[in-house]
């Protein structure tokens, strides 16, 4: 884990300081909120564990606690975190070793895991960063959610805090900089139209896989900067073949030809 931390650079470690500070703070209101609605202790604690995943599991809780039963909090769950799924192949090249440590990283994989990943230069740094952001917030999630739920209903009314906005807020700051990209900026911005067109007539995390069909903007973008036609190569004639020059000044000498054999 040394050697991780000496590989990241100091203003990824901030940032990364800063993810694990706010997720601190929706962890805390997801395990009281938890408690505080009826559940066992126990339950927010082992989802934090077992599903990592903020979103789904206060999802999940919600529609539990809203009278939803168990398999319908599943799919709900599942739905959300399907946005990982294309996320997991952009990152694929991090994770390597034996097949434990695979599936170890495949549970750290999140919005910000990725996120940090993806802004890395090379893939050592991605690797260094992938892990360092994953690790520390899985602890800093789980121990806030043991807070949160050990709290109960002290913390009262979270949205009034705006606890539920630190989340969001740290997302958009993370991927700002790769808004500098015209082609990038573009398939956000469709992508965000999509989703907010969506969301009155979908369940909730269903508008956010929609937000996919802006890679399409991207896609159209690409094939749109067609490279240059290439130069035919020349045609012999009378047996001989003009050979071209450039002359000092940038502009084309007089063809010479040659025989051709």
């Amino acid at each position: 884990m040394r050697s991780l931390l000496r590989t990241v650079d100091r203003v990824t470690l901030r940032n990364i300081a800063l993810v694990c500070l706010a997720d601190a703070l929706v962890g805390v209101s997801f395990g009281a909120i938890s408690v505080s609605g009826g559940l066992p202790i126990w339950v927010p604690i082992a989802m934090s564990l077992l599903v990592f995943a903020g979103g789904a599991q206060f999802a999940a809780v919600g529609l539990v606690l809203s009278g939803g039963g168990a398999l319908a909090a599943v799919a709900t769950g599942l739905v959300l975190n399907a946005r990982l799924l294309p996320f997991g192949f952009t990152v694929a090249d991090v994770l390597e070793g034996p097949w434990w440590r695979r599936l170890l990283g495949a549970q750290l994989l999140t919005d910000e895991t990725a996120a940090f990943a993806l802004l890395q230069p090379d893939r050592r740094s991605r690797r260094a960063a992938y892990w360092v952001c994953g690790v520390a917030l899985f602890a800093i999630w789980n121990a806030s959610v043991v807070l949160g739920a050990l709290a109960g209903g002290l913390i009262g009314d979270t949205d009034a805090l705006g606890l539920d906005a630190a989340f969001p807020a740290v997302l958009l700051a993370l991927v700002l900089p790769s808004l500098t990209d015209r082609r990038t900026r573009a398939a956000a911005l469709a992508g965000a139209v999509v989703a907010v067109a969506a969301t009155p007539f979908l369940p909730a995390g269903l508008p956010v896989l929609l937000a996919l069909l802006g890679l399409v903007v991207a896609g159209r973008g690409a094939a749109g900067g067609r490279a240059p036609e290439p130069t035919p190569e020349a045609v012999p004639v009378n047996g001989q073949r003009p050979v071209g020059g450039t002359a000092p000044g940038g502009g084309p000498t007089a063809p010479i030809t040659e025989e051709v054999h």
